[in-house]
């Protein structure tokens, strides 16, 4: 039997640690709509079709829609943030630089590291009954840095209440977007200068003052035996990296034309990170380069959401970078 539309809506879910959504997930379970038209829906869309309310598309409702009654004005936090996390998403490098995603309910998070000598990274035979080489794990001397990104949502609800939601969500996902590139920032200035444990990340030097694909491969040399799967540059460095002849063959050029994914003569995933400084490369082993700290989800102010009190009201998100393994990144630069 459903509930769905039976379930009370309060404010107070919003205060749980698990969060609005798990809140309904677990008064509402999605694994009872096994079939029928609210098959692959979660409990929040469900709640949605409940009231009504069309988020999406052409025959979009209005923003009014959210508070036609007292239980409906509580799934507009929900639905905020919602749209900026789907505006991160689609803006977001992130996921192509970071090796794991840390979930922590306070502000103080010390991450673990490992620094490897030379001839720990080599895999030398043991002789039996020697002792194996060992791999030292420890905790950093430092805190991660948390900052706090996010952007004042400030407009009346008569300016509002009218609007379609479809116009609105596009808004929400450019604040969406802005925390994205925010976070970005960030995550380049840890993997350039270190997340304040001594380990800034390590300097090749180009041979000319011009970037040449020797450099590239010096590069891919001097971060081995991590793999180089992944560079990131600046407008400028993409450039001179799509002009290079060794990029301008018959197939290379022909998945750029035809895809837009840039690629490099090394193999490596090739990221534009407008915010990057000229004449700087970063280059790292994604799956053990970096480690991403988040402090909850999106945040919203709920109350004056559901309270219809728009005219200051703040969307954020708390994030942190720390290195895991120092020399699986290092900075290529050009004089």
């Amino acid at each position: 039997m459903s509930y769905y539309d039976t379930i009370r809506l309060e404010k107070g879910m919003y205060q749980t640690k698990e969060g609005f959504t798990a809140q309904l997930e677990r008064l509402d379970p999605s694994a009872q709509y096994d079939r029928g038209p609210l098959k692959g829906l979660d409990a929040f869309q469900r709640q949605l079709k409940r009231f009504d309310i069309r988020v999406g598309g052409q025959n979009s409702d209005m923003v009014e829609k959210f508070f036609s009654t007292a239980d409906s004005s509580v799934l507009f936090p929900e639905y905020v943030a919602r749209a900026v996390r789907q505006g991160m998403e689609n803006a977001d490098l992130l996921p192509d630089i970071i090796a794991t995603t840390t979930r922590i309910e306070g502000m103080d998070y010390r991450t673990i590291t490992s620094v490897p000598e030379e001839e720990d990274k080599q895999l030398k035979p043991v002789a039996e009954g020697a002792v194996l080489p060992q791999t030292v794990v420890k905790t950093q001397d430092n805190l991660v840095h948390l900052h706090k990104r996010g952007r004042m949502l400030v407009s009346s609800y008569e300016a509002l209440r009218f609007q379609r939601l479809d116009l609105f969500t596009v808004t929400l996902r450019q604040i969406g977007a802005y925390i994205a590139r925010a976070q970005l920032k960030d995550a380049i200035d840890v993997l350039l200068n270190g997340d304040g444990n001594s380990n800034a990340a390590a300097q090749v030097s180009a041979a000319g003052t011009s970037l040449a694909y020797a450099d590239i491969v010096k590069l891919w040399a001097q971060l081995a035996p991590y793999e180089l799967n992944t560079l990131l540059a600046g407008t400028n460095m993409v450039q001179q990296i799509l002009d290079m002849t060794e990029m301008k063959d018959a197939q290379a050029g022909l998945n750029f034309q035809a895809t837009g994914k840039l690629v490099t003569p090394v193999g490596a995933s090739l990221l534009h990170a407008p915010g990057m400084a000229d004449k700087t490369i970063i280059g790292l082993d994604k799956t053990c380069a970096l480690e991403k700290v988040q402090a909850g989800d999106v945040l919203v102010d709920y109350d004056k959401l559901i309270d219809r009190q728009l005219e200051r009201a703040a969307v954020s998100c708390i994030a942190g970078f720390a290195k895991i393994f120092v020399d699986a990144a290092k900075k290529l630069t050009v004089s």
